[in-house]
């Protein structure tokens, strides 16, 4: 360690130490003006609770929703080959990149009472924009594709020569997916999930543009904080601390179980 600071230039080591300010200071900002002998009250009020459990609900519905159509989609980029796949994969890949406000505006767009399946959808009795499951949707699309680039990875890093030899050895293809290909994708499948249910608990822009702020229906954790700063930023402050919290022990978990410590 003594050798690489040696031969490491001071101008290096000033600009490391100023960036890992700019990402410390905000967070020791939230620490230091925490309201600590209210903590326990202020997270704990009736309708942060009640915040809390939809956020729980909500993100955990989008994580589910992820699974089931994120892994097949991750299955067909990684292991088909066909004409578009990249602008599909860039299309996935496009809300880690997006403004989510403006993924909210296109979901209206797509899902909306004047939207593209809007008037399939009312005949249908189905109404997703400002309800629970308009904020469910929200979440997924700005979440699944955290677990689309997991999962796709994980596939592409697998030796085929085992699906391979099992095949072989006359094994079925379901037999082959299920004793051999999806125990040995487990850990990205674990990283992908959890990654896309830290970023669907975390979601504002596109769940407060597509489903509202209604207390008890669709305002979850994230915008309770945005509506306690006006009103109560002691309770702001605690429950960006919760979240915070959440964030820091899902990324800690992940490099130190699944993504390996360096």
């Amino acid at each position: 360690m003594r050798l690489r600071l040696e031969r490491t230039p001071l101008g290096i080591l000033a600009l490391a130490a100023a960036g890992g300010l700019f990402f410390v200071l905000p967070l020791l900002g939230l620490l230091v003006r925490a309201p600590w002998p209210a903590a326990v009250s202020e997270l704990t009020a009736p309708a942060n609770l009640v915040s809390l459990q939809l956020s729980l609900l909500t993100s955990l519905s989008a994580t589910a929703l992820a699974l089931v159509f994120g892994v097949p989609l991750a299955w067909v980029n990684a292991r088909l080959d066909f004409p578009g796949r990249n602008l599909l994969r860039a299309l996935v890949t496009l809300p880690m990149v997006l403004p989510p406000v403006v993924g909210g505006v296109a979901l209206l767009l797509a899902f909306g009472r004047r939207g593209l399946l809007g008037p399939a959808l009312a005949g249908l009795g189905i109404h997703l924009p400002f309800t629970t499951a308009g904020a469910v949707l929200a979440e997924t699309f700005v979440a699944m594709p955290f677990l689309v680039v997991t999962v796709e990875a994980g596939l592409r890093s697998l030796d085929a020569r085992f699906e391979d030899a099992a095949r072989t050895l006359g094994a079925g293809r379901w037999y082959v997916l299920r004793r051999v290909t999806l125990p040995a994708l487990l850990p990205s499948l674990l990283a992908g999930a959890v990654l896309c249910w830290a970023r669907a608990l975390g979601e504002f822009g596109a769940t407060i543009t597509f489903a509202g702020n209604f207390p008890g229906r669709t305002q979850t954790l994230p915008l309770a904080v945005y509506l306690e700063l006006e009103t109560s930023p002691d309770a702001a402050i605690m429950l960006s601390l919760a979240l915070l919290l959440v964030s820091l022990l899902v990324l800690v978990g992940l490099r130190q179980r699944w993504l390996g410590a360096a």
